[in-house]
C-alpha cells in the first residue's frame, strides 16, 4: 500500500498566488497535504511505493466550500436527501457542504434534532458535511450543548420562514440566544428581511416583476439596521447576513468588526434572465430576498472585488416540481428557492471572465471566506500543509450549456437551463481519495465523505 499520493501540474493555485503556478502536492495515507513544492515534478523524482497524479496542464484547484446548502434529510427526502445533495456538490467542485437547519424534520434546532439529522447522514455523504443550527423562539437552552456537538454556528429568520417547524424570532428572542452565544465560537447567522405589515399589491401573479414588488429592499435594509443595533449591545458574538441581496444595504455593514455578509451566484448572474419576457410563468427564479435588478448585481460586484461581501454561496433550496407551480406559473404561491448544487463554480467564472475577475479572486469567495465563517478554516479552503487534502482538476477553458443532464441534484430544476457557462471539474479528489471523474462519474466510487 502507498504512504504517500503526489499530485503534480503545471497550474495549481496557492494561498496568496495571484494565479496558477507549477507545484506539487504531497499527500499522506489520512489524507493530510504534508509538503508543496514549486514545480511540476516529474514521476522519476518518486520511489515505487508512491501514487503519483499528474493533472498535466488541467489547473489544480482547492475543494470548494459552500456554507450555504439545503440538503432536508431527515423529513423532505422528496425535496432533496444527502446522496443526491452531495453528490450534486462534487461534480463541481464543492467537497464541503454545511447544511442549514430547517426544511428537514426534526429542523436542526435542538441536540436531538442535530443527533437524528447526523444519524441520518451516516454513510450517505459524497463531500464533507458540517452542520448549522438553528434558533427559533425558546430554544436558547440548547444552543450551548450543540456547539460542544459541533455545529459550526446558528441561523435564525426575522421573517417566516415558509416551514412552520421553523418560526421567526423577534428582537427579544435574540438578545436571549446572544447572551447563550456569548462565550462560545459560534457565529449567528441572519435571514435578514424584516417584514413591513404593508398590504401587498394587487399584480399579475405570473410576472418577476409582481414577485419583486412583495418583498422590496427595504425589507433587507430594516433587517440589518436590526442586526446592527444587536451587534452592538453583543459584538463579541459573530454575525452574518446570508444571501444578501440588496445592494442598498452595504453602508450598514462598512467597517463593521464581526459582521459579515455573504451574495449568491443568483443575485449576482440571473437578473438578465429574471428581467426578460422569458421569466413570464417561469417561478424557477422565485427565491427570497429576490433576485434584483442589473444595475443591483453590478453593485454587489464592486462590493465583493472590494472585500465589502466576504464570500459567495450557493443557497441550493430545492423542491418537488409541484410547489414550483410551473402548471399555473404563480409566483406568489410557488416556493421560494434556487437549485444550483454543482453549478456554481461554472456559473460564476464564466462571469468572472467577462468582468475581469481572476482566479484567485473566484477561489477566495468560494472556498477561502466561506471556511473562515463556518470555522473550518483549520482544514479546508485552501492547499497548504496540514490541510485536508480536497483538490479538483479544472478544465478552465471548457465551454458548456446548462440543461437536465448537468443536474445531478434529485429534482432537476433549474433557472440555469440555458445559460452557457464555462469550467469543467474533471476529477475532484476528498482528502486525496477520487470521488469524482468526468468521465465515469461516480462508477465505482463509494460515499466517502465525513461529518464535520
Amino acid at each position: 500500500m502507498t504512504t504517500t499520493t503526489v499530485f503534480t501540474s503545471k497550474r495549481v493555485l496557492l494561498p496568496n498566488e495571484a494565479d496558477a503556478i507549477p507545484a506539487t502536492i504531497e499527500v499522506s495515507r489520512d489524507g493530510k497535504i504534508t509538503r508543496i513544492v514549486r514545480g511540476h515534478a516529474s514521476r522519476d523524482a518518486y520511489g515505487g511505493d508512491v501514487e503519483f497524479i499528474d493533472a498535466g496542464t488541467r489547473t489544480i484547484l482547492p475543494g470548494l466550500v459552500d456554507s450555504h446548502v439545503h440538503l432536508n434529510e431527515p423529513g423532505r427526502t422528496e425535496w432533496e436527501g444527502f446522496t443526491t445533495g452531495t453528490r450534486a456538490a462534487i461534480t463541481g467542485g464543492v467537497t464541503t457542504v454545511v447544511d442549514m437547519p430547517l426544511n428537514s424534520i426534526p429542523p436542526t434546532t435542538t441536540v436531538e434534532g442535530l443527533r437524528a439529522k447526523r444519524e441520518a447522514a451516516k454513510g450517505q455523504c459524497f463531500s464533507d458535511v458540517a452542520f448549522w443550527g438553528g434558533v427559533v423562539p425558546g430554544n436558547q437552552g440548547e444552543l450551548r450543548q450543540m456547539v460542544k456537538e459541533g455545529v459550526r454556528g446558528f441561523k435564525c429568520f426575522l421573517c417566516e420562514s415558509g416551514v412552520e417547524e421553523f418560526p421567526c424570532v423577534n428582537e427579544d428572542d435574540l438578545k436571549k440566544c446572544l447572551e447563550e452565544l456569548k462565550e462560545t465560537p459560534a457565529v449567528l447567522l441572519f435571514h435578514a428581511e424584516l417584514d413591513n405589515h404593508q398590504p401587498l399589491k394587487e399584480g399579475d401573479s405570473t410576472q418577476y416583476s409582481t414577485f419583486l414588488a412583495s418583498r422590496p429592499d427595504s425589507l433587507e435594509f430594516d433587517a440589518i439596521e436590526l442586526v446592527r443595533s444587536l451587534h452592538e449591545a453583543f459584538p463579541t458574538v459573530p454575525k452574518h447576513i446570508v444571501h444578501l441581496s440588496a445592494s442598498r444595504a452595504l453602508p450598514l455593514l462598512d467597517g463593521v468588526r464581526n459582521l459579515t455578509a455573504e451574495t449568491c451566484f443568483h443575485y449576482l448572474t440571473l437578473a438578465p434572465r429574471a428581467f426578460s419576457d422569458a421569466s413570464t410563468g417561469q417561478p424557477h427564479f422565485k427565491c427570497c430576498p429576490p433576485i434584483r435588478d442589473t444595475a443591483n448585481a453590478d453593485a454587489l460586484w464592486d462590493a465583493l472585488r472590494a472585500g465589502r461581501i466576504a464570500c459567495v454561496v450557493s443557497d441550493h433550496s430545492p423542491c418537488v416540481a409541484e410547489l414550483k407551480r410551473l402548471a399555473d406559473g404563480d409566483f406568489m404561491k410557488a416556493w421560494g428557492g434556487i437549485s444550483s448544487l454543482g453549478l456554481g463554480f461554472s456559473v460564476m467564472w464564466a462571469e468572472c471572465q467577462r468582468r475581469g475577475v481572476g482566479l484567485a479572486e473566484l477561489v477566495k469567495w468560494m472556498s477561502v471566506r466561506p471556511a473562515q465563517i463556518a470555522r473550518l478554516d483549520d482544514r479546508k479552503g485552501s492547499l497548504a500543509v496540514g490541510m485536508d487534502a480536497d483538490l479538483a482538476f479544472w478544465d478552465l477553458d471548457a465551454q458548456w450549456t446548462v440543461d437536465k443532464s448537468a443536474l445531478h441534484f434529485k429534482n432537476r430544476l433549474s433557472p440555469y437551463e440555458g445559460l452557457s457557462v464555462r469550467g469543467i471539474a474533471e476529477r475532484v479528489y476528498l482528502r486525496g481519495r477520487l470521488v469524482w471523474d468526468q468521465e465515469t462519474q461516480f462508477a465505482g466510487l463509494p460515499a466517502q465523505g465525513i461529518l464535520l
